[in-house]
C-alpha cells in the first residue's frame, strides 16, 4: 500500500500557550496526542510506512512513537535544520521514500482532523492518471480560504487567493490539506530552500500543464489551528462525530482517563475529556472542554468550550467560557474568563481578580 509523509514541523503559533512546550501535533486531543489519530487512520487505510517531517521541538516525537511498531507502522523521522515550508519539507524527506517513480505517495498536513476516505483519494489518483491529487472540501464561508475550482471531471482549473469580494467566490471548494503525489513529482520540488506547496508548487505544476485532480470529500473536516478549533475537534472525537480508531475509550458525552478523579455530582458533557491524574471537584460543570493531565478544577467551577493545561488549577466557582489556561497556571476562585482569553503557562490570577472578556 501507499507510503505517506506527515508534515508536523509547524510552530503552532496560533495555538499558544498550548504549544509553548509541546509541538502542535503532540497536544492531546481525545486523550492522546493528536498525531496518534492521524497515524491510526492512515494505518487503517493500509499505509505501513510513514515519514514524519519534523522541525519545531522535533526531539519530542521519536521518544513517544518510537519506530511505530505499536501502531503497526514503520515510522521514520527527518528534522529540518531551518524551516522549509510545506513543499520544502516534502522534498527534504524524499530520500526516505521507497516508492518507484510512478507510485503514489500520500501527504498529510499535521493539523487537520478529517473523515477523509483515504483509500478513495488514492483510487481517484490512480484512475485519473493525475500527477497530484488533492482532497477538497466544501465550506459554508470560503472567504477565509484559497479556492480550488475544478471542471466537471474533477480536474483542477486554478488556485485562487482568498476572495475579497462576493464576485470572486467562484466555488466553495478549498484545499483540505491531504494529497497524493506521483513519486517523481516530489523530486521536481526545489531542494534546500523554503517552498510552499500551496502557493508555489501547485500553481507552477498547473501552469506547466501537469494534471492535478481534485476529489471532494466533505464528510468531516476541521483545521485545528486555533485553541477553540482544537477543543472542538477533541470533543467531536469523543462524541464520535469525527472518526478515529485511536480514541482510548467508548464514544459518548465524556472521556475520563484512568487515575482521574471526578466528584459524584460533577457534570461532564459535550465530549469533555479529563486527563490522567486530573481532579474535578463537587458540583463542577464542564461542557465540551479538555482538562489535561494533573489539572485541578475546584468545586462549583463552570467550564465551557475551554482547555485547561496540564497541572493547571482552576479555583472554586470560577467560570471559563472559550478560554485557554496554559500548563501549570493557577486561576483563583470566583474569576470569570470568556471569549478567547488565554492564560499563559505558569501565570497566577488571584481570587476574584478577573471578570472580563478578551481576545488577547
Amino acid at each position: 500500500m501507499t507510503e505517506a509523509i506527515l508534515l508536523v514541523g509547524g510552530k503552532g503559533t496560533r495555538l499558544r500557550p498550548l504549544t509553548v512546550h509541546t509541538p502542535k501535533p503532540m497536544v492531546p486531543a481525545a486523550g492522546v496526542p493528536f498525531l496518534t489519530h492521524q497515524l491510526a487512520r492512515a494505518r487503517a487505510a493500509g499505509v505501513e510506512h510513514i515519514v514524519l517531517a519534523t522541525s519545531y521541538l522535533a526531539e519530542v516525537f521519536e521518544p513517544y512513537f518510537g519506530d511505530g511498531s505499536e501502531l503497526g507502522l514503520h515510522l521514520e523521522y527527518v528534522t529540518e535544520v531551518e524551516p522549509l515550508g510545506t513543499g520544502g519539507a516534502i522534498r527534504n524527506v524524499a530520500s526516505r521514500l521507497h516508492s518507484a517513480p510512478e507510485d503514489p505517495v500520500l501527504i498529510f498536513n499535521g493539523d487537520i482532523l478529517t473523515g477523509l476516505d483515504i483509500r478513495a483519494l488514492v483510487a481517484t489518483h490512480e484512475t485519473s492518471g493525475a500527477d497530484v491529487s488533492l482532497h477538497l472540501t466544501r465550506v459554508d464561508d470560503p472567504r477565509a480560504y484559497g479556492l480550488v475550482p475544478t471542471d466537471d471531471t474533477g480536474r483542477v482549473q486554478a488556485f485562487l487567493e482568498k476572495p475579497q469580494t462576493p464576485e470572486e467566490i467562484v466555488t466553495d471548494q478549498i484545499n483540505a490539506g491531504a494529497y497524493v503525489f506521483r513519486r517523481s513529482v516530489i523530486d521536481t520540488i526545489p531542494e534546500g530552500r523554503p517552498v510552499s506547496v500551496e502557493r508555489e508548487t501547485f500553481p507552477e505544476l498547473l501552469a506547466s500543464g501537469a494534471h492535478l485532480q481534485g476529489m471532494v470529500d466533505s464528510t468531516y473536516w476541521l483545521d485545528l489551528g486555533t485553541p477553540q478549533a482544537f477543543v472542538r475537534g477533541s470533543a467531536d472525537l469523543v462524541l464520535g462525530r469525527a472518526p478515529s480508531p485511536a480514541v482510548p475509550g467508548r464514544r459518548g458525552d465524556r472521556l475520563v482517563l484512568p487515575t482521574a478523579e471526578v466528584a459524584a455530582d460533577a457534570k461532564l458533557t459535550g465530549g469533555t475529556v479529563v486527563g490522567a491524574g486530573a481532579r474535578i471537584g463537587a458540583g463542577a460543570r464542564i461542557a465540551g472542554s479538555t482538562v489535561l493531565e494533573g489539572a485541578v478544577v475546584e468545586p462549583g467551577a463552570v467550564v465551557t468550550d475551554s482547555l485547561i493545561g496540564a497541572g493547571a488549577h482552576i479555583g472554586a466557582r470560577t467560570v471559563l467560557s472559550g478560554a485557554v489556561v496554559g500548563d501549570g497556571a493557577r486561576v483563583g476562585a470566583d474569576n470569570e474568563l470568556r471569549d478567547g482569553i488565554r492564560v499563559w503557562c505558569g501565570a497566577e490570577l488571584a481570587d476574584g481578580s478577573v471578570r472580563f472578556s478578551s481576545d488577547q
